[in-house]
């Protein structure tokens, strides 16, 4: 209902508004683009820009805010970064000829999903949507990247996997169904509420409709062809996002051109958690790409092969002849290695294809755009010719060579290399490429010449040596002359402007020419506007065979980047194996050894297998480089699996399903869960989900509670990971629960292995040295002395530590005049883990019955326990 007093262009915006409630409007008035009410007063603090009001001297002003048209992208892009939508109202006639109000209509919804322009977009990323739907049991989940044209689906019955992959997609936005009332889609919902679900017509996700719309979309009469003609809820997802995008860019998509179908088990998994503290995309200190695995693997130059490696990275292989297969192709290019630095020369000069493509079909390029895909297409010839020696059909191309060819030839006849970067006021085809256009160009050329010659002929003719001819868009061309000069005026000019100090005149022979002028400048960028729209739609017609090109070169830039990356770093091509083991020899991690220059990297070797060395529990001191050697066994596995060489001197691989890692989870004090309750939840995870084909990471469990409490929690995870299904599951367990070793007496497929370290002088220094034996040592103190903790703090906890051993329990004098502990206040008391033997002893001599020993063998078995205490072993 519009309020009293409403102008027409106002009802016309509020009308708008209605049917747009969810997003800002930026509606259109002349060269701004105005916002109003309460999306004002949010764009203007978005923004920081002046908020204003309409009709000021009303009863009720309506705030107000605008932008200039012309700098509207870069406001909308600092909007769409803050997750916000955005709906283009724009003027859909000519002001000029509009009869009473303006047409307007939205003629695009940007969203976070739904971004196209360069500026908007992270050239590394793929920029996701993400639809999501329960049917019965089964969950549909499919994800599209609309600049890009990359479209993919896939099913399960299994909720929790569908909240990891949903994750590991990390979409810009998730869709879900309104009106579900389903418990699991709840608690879906629940599970990625920070991805900032939003909610669709219901309608959106019918089966009947998102199917015929797929139908369309792709071109075909069925999806058998793409191998998913038998997923239900999935369609429905993916019908739905097809749905969104129309209503969103207010067209077809014609770029989409194909869908695939995957499985989850097709690839290894890494729940979110996982990925995140291996620190594989950001580094966890500063949330940034130095320090992560992808600074040092991205080393791609096109932005599709940065693209496709980091997919490669979130969706690791379990099928070992497609692992192979990229194998043989970084073999290959390491043989041929100058050659394969030529390629990777060539591919500097390819610009990003996948997204020119899309932007171009969508309507939103310009003629440079296509001069961008020219360049690119034009060194196709070039780069297939220098992989005519490389073998691997991963470096066949797959594409109508000469449909390509004849499209390049095109675009380079008509664009013309410094083409403008406006649509509608020429500049952007070459002459000689049509009759018509060189003829109006010429016009407009002789024009000039012809305005040269009025000049000097007026000047001439009338002595003022200072007339000029001039053009603005408001008067037209005209002559301006100096006050000065007035009284030289001939009769016949028309008095057209004053000025301060001067006046402007037309002449009946000078607005002939304007109107002949102004025709043929109108017709000239009427049909070089008619030419690039068709070489438009050539590209749009091309549109599978620049998927396939665009495919191909990302692919071909991740395997030799992947090929130089290896020959630099000495990486070895590891080994895939069928009988459950894992043999890394001088194993090294990845990013650290990149970030110590002038220092080796020590390297270690982990053999793991499923009948003696299943679990191996690591012992050593903090800083020691516990925790590097976890990880680099996990990184080692994920390498192997994307199909990527891997820093060792060799290394023996079998297939893993998942990657589980339980190491330093953070407080999560925003959602009231402690350290403790993560960790405990990241665990429960683990034992819930490793099978036998799983790696699992685990490193100090237990130290956010109580050390008895700790190493209680620690000793039945390891027995259960060792004895899970009958089976177990291959674990690296780092501990300072020195006790933990005592594991292997009980288990046979538990081992123990140390960080070496050398003590001099009261002082440590780490070896970081994996060697074969458990340590019965943490110094504590002695790396609380590196971290500077203050000498005096250190003599303390020495003598502390000293009376602890002896089970002196008063530990000094000074003691007493201090707070009282928790056994003084009568408080529940912890029972010492490393408290003297003392009571074992007790225990120990009162089960012996000495009546049937002989005085030799109640001396040697007092012998024995003498030896046990003095070397610190268990007394069991």
């Amino acid at each position: 209902m519009s309020p009293r007093g409403t102008t027409p262009m106002m009802r016309q915006y509020l009308e708008v508004k209605q049917t747009y409630p969810d997003e800002i409007l930026l509606y259109r008035m002349g060269d701004f683009f105005e916002m109003f009410f309460e999306d004002a007063k949010l764009a203007s603090r978005l923004l920081d820009i002046t908020l204003t009001s309409r009709n000021k001297k009303a009863e009720s002003p309506i705030p107000m805010c605008g932008v200039p048209y012309r700098a509207v992208q870069g406001y909308i892009a600092r909007l769409i970064n803050l997750g916000y939508k955005v709906a283009i109202c724009d003027q859909v006639e000519d002001p000029s000829l509009a009869q009473g109000l303006v047409k307007r209509e939205v003629v695009r919804v940007i969203t976070p999903g739904m971004v196209l322009e360069n500026e908007l977009l992270d050239e590394k990323s793929n920029n996701y949507v993400l639809a999501d739907i329960i049917e019965k049991n089964q969950i549909g989940l499919s994800y599209l990247d609309v600049s890009t044209g990359t479209f993919r689906v896939t099913e399960s019955n299994n909720l929790d996997e569908i909240i990891q992959e949903t994750y590991r997609v990390t979409p810009k936005e998730v869709l879900l169904p309104s009106g579900n009332d389903d418990t699991s889609f709840k608690a879906y919902i629940d599970a990625v509420q920070n991805l900032n679900p939003s909610t669709l017509s219901a309608n959106a996700f019918d089966y009947s409709q998102a199917k015929k719309r797929l139908l369309k979309t792709l071109g075909t009469i069925s999806l058998e062809g793409f191998g998913c003609n038998r997923f239900r809820p999935g369609l429905r997802a993916a019908g739905a996002l097809i749905y969104y995008v129309q209503e969103t860019q207010k067209q077809a998509i014609a770029h989409v051109r194909s869908i695939e179908p995957y499985r989850l088990d097709n690839y290894l998994f890494l729940d979110d958690q996982s990925y995140q503290n291996l620190e594989i995309e950001k580094n966890l200190r500063s949330g940034t790409r130095k320090g992560a695995l992808i600074a040092v693997l991205d080393q791609t130059v096109t932005a599709m092969g940065s693209r496709m490696l980091k997919q490669w990275i979130r969706y690791p292989l379990t099928d070992a002849n497609q692992i192979e297969s990229r194998f043989d192709a970084i073999d290959e290019a390491r043989n041929y290695y100058q050659a394969t630095q030529t390629i990777r020369d060539h591919l500097k000069k390819i610009h990003d294809v996948e997204r020119l493509r899309s932007k171009i079909s969508m309507g939103h390029a310009n003629a440079r755009d296509l001069l961008s895909l020219k360049q690119s297409l034009q060194q196709m010839p070039t780069l297939e010719t220098l992989l005519k020696t490389y073998q691997s059909p991963l470096y066949k191309a797959r594409y109508n060579r000469a449909e390509v060819k004849l499209l390049a030839k095109n675009i380079d006849a008509a664009i013309r290399e410094d083409a403008a970067p406006t649509l509608h006021e020429g500049g952007m085809i070459r002459e000689g490429f049509d009759p018509g256009l060189d003829e109006l160009i010429q016009m407009t050329r002789d024009g000039k010449t012809w305005l040269l010659k009025l000049e000097a002929q007026e000047r001439e003719r009338t002595g003022i040596t200072t007339l000029k001819v001039r053009y603005n868009k408001v008067f037209g061309y005209y002559l301006e002359i100096p006050k000065s000069r007035l009284d030289a005026v001939p009769e016949e000019y028309i008095r057209k402007q004053t000025l301060v100090n001067a006046e402007r005149f037309i002449t009946p022979e000078l607005k002939e020419f304007e109107e002949k002028v102004t025709n043929a400048e109108g017709k000239r960028a009427e049909l070089e506007f008619t030419i690039f729209t068709d070489l438009k739609n050539q590209v749009v017609q091309k549109n599978s065979d620049l998927q396939q090109v665009g495919d191909f070169l990302a692919r071909l830039d991740c395997l030799l980047t992947l090929a130089v990356i290896s020959q630099d770093n000495n990486y070895t091509r590891p080994d895939i194996n069928s009988e459950g083991c894992l043999q890394i020899q001088d194993g090294r991690h990845p990013v650290i050894e990149k970030m110590i220059p002038g220092e080796r990297f020590v390297p270690n070797t982990i053999n793991m297998d499923n009948d003696t060395n299943q679990v191996i529990i690591i012992t050593g001191p903090n800083m020691a480089g516990k925790s590097t050697v976890l990880r680099q066994v996990a990184l080692t596995v994920l390498m192997a699996q994307m199909g990527s060489f891997v820093p060792a001197a060799s290394a023996s691989i079998s297939i893993t399903d998942r990657i589980f890692t339980r190491v330093g989870a953070l407080d999560n004090l925003s959602q009231g869960q402690s350290t403790f309750l993560v960790e405990m939840q990241e665990t429960a995870n683990i034992l819930n989900n490793a099978t036998a084909d799983s790696l699992v990471i685990m490193d100090e469990i237990g130290r956010g509670t109580s050390t008895f409490d700790g190493l209680s929690i620690a000793w039945a995870v390891a027995e259960f990971l060792h004895d899970a299904k009958g089976a177990g599951v291959k674990t690296l367990f780092a501990t300072h629960y020195h006790e933990l070793t005592e594991l292997s007496k009980e288990r046979e497929r538990v081992q123990n292995f140390n960080i070496t370290v050398k003590e001099w002088n009261d002082e440590i220094i780490f070896l970081r040295k994996l060697i074969p034996g458990g340590t019965n040592r943490s110094y504590g103190i002695q790396v609380a002395r590196l971290a500077g903790i203050p000498d005096k703090v250190i003599t303390r906890a020495r003598r502390i530590l000293t009376d602890i051993e002896n089970s002196n329990h008063s530990l000094s004098s000074q003691a007493a005049t201090q707070k009282p502990d928790e056994h003084q206040l009568g408080m529940p008391i912890q029972l010492e883990l490393f408290k003297g033997y003392d009571h074992l002893i007790a225990d120990k001599l009162a089960k012996i019955d000495i009546s049937q020993m002989t005085p030799m063998e109640a001396l040697n078995y007092l012998h024995a326990l003498q030896e046990k205490i003095k070397s610190g072993q268990s007394i069991s």
